[in-house]
């Protein structure tokens, strides 16, 4: 508990516009390996992460990692930036995974502080949408948060069977034992899964963000604690937000009958 709630009472610092935002459109991104774009009308709020690495698959390499971590770092200052969509600019694969050709050529030195810094960069994404751990099968074990993770999602006797063995799932599969939200049928342009995350975000857009971003920090850092020191996290995180403008925004809403205009003060 002394660990986690620190990490809560920051969530809120202050965030500032970027005013010239950093690759705001995938043509001026050139051969970056991770282009970010805003969207605009009414997905304004919504921002893409295009991972562009075609060569090696999406595979989590040195320059792909570095990129992502500049991306994150500038978004996450930019208060315009409400939802946070994922996406490929490679057919037919998401991520691959580590690039275990680079991997290979480091030093014992070099893949340990690399493995840490991709283990933070997995607690930056939290990202659940990996479809196989199949470390063991190259003789390695998940390093970057797996052996960690998919027991909280799964549970311990099920996470070191999918560990063990290797074995990689199926979006349907992945579905039905709920380390994913949703599977969809994939269309003709091999963007179906894209255009469910962006209803979903959609979805997300028009409610409050102050109240999403503190949810979101009293889930995950709940998680990491007993449900009693959970509760203080929650209660930490529910006083930040009493008064906040957007809360008295809902409740006028709601005695006046009419749809609020949140705008994340």
């Amino acid at each position: 508990m002394q660990r986690a709630l620190p990490r809560v009472l920051r969530i809120l610092r202050p965030r500032r516009p970027l005013g010239a935002r950093h690759c705001a459109s995938d043509a001026a991104a050139g051969g970056r390996e991770i282009q970010v774009r805003a969207l605009a009308g009414a997905d304004r709020g919504i921002t893409e992460i295009l991972m562009n690495r075609p060569h090696a698959r999406n595979a989590l390499g040195h320059i792909f990692v570095k990129e992502l971590f500049e991306a994150l770092a500038r978004l996450r200052e930019d208060q315009h930036v409400r939802v946070l969509l994922f996406r490929s600019g490679v057919k037919g694969v998401f991520c691959a995974g580590a690039d275990l050709k680079e991997r290979e050529q480091m030093s014992p030195v070099e893949v340990g502080v690399f493995v840490q810094r991709l283990r933070g960069l997995m607690n930056e994404i939290a990202s659940s949408a990996v479809m196989g751990l199949i470390e063991t099968t190259r003789g390695l074990l998940p390093g970057a948060g797996g052996t960690q993770r998919l027991p909280r999602c799964l549970g311990v006797a099920l996470a070191k069977e999918l560990i063990f063995t290797g074995r990689r799932l199926s979006g349907e599969q992945a579905h039905q034992l709920g380390l994913v939200n949703h599977a969809v049928a994939q269309n003709e342009e091999g963007d179906a899964a894209y255009h469910r995350a962006r209803a979903l975000a959609q979805e997300i857009l028009p409610q409050a963000p102050i109240a999403v971003r503190l949810g979101k920090a009293a889930i995950d850092r709940g998680m990491e604690v007993d449900i009693a020191s959970g509760m203080a996290i929650e209660g930490m995180c529910y006083a930040q937000n009493i008064p906040t403008q957007d809360r008295l925004e809902g409740m006028a809403a709601f005695r006046e009958k009419r749809a609020p205009k949140f705008v994340g003060k």
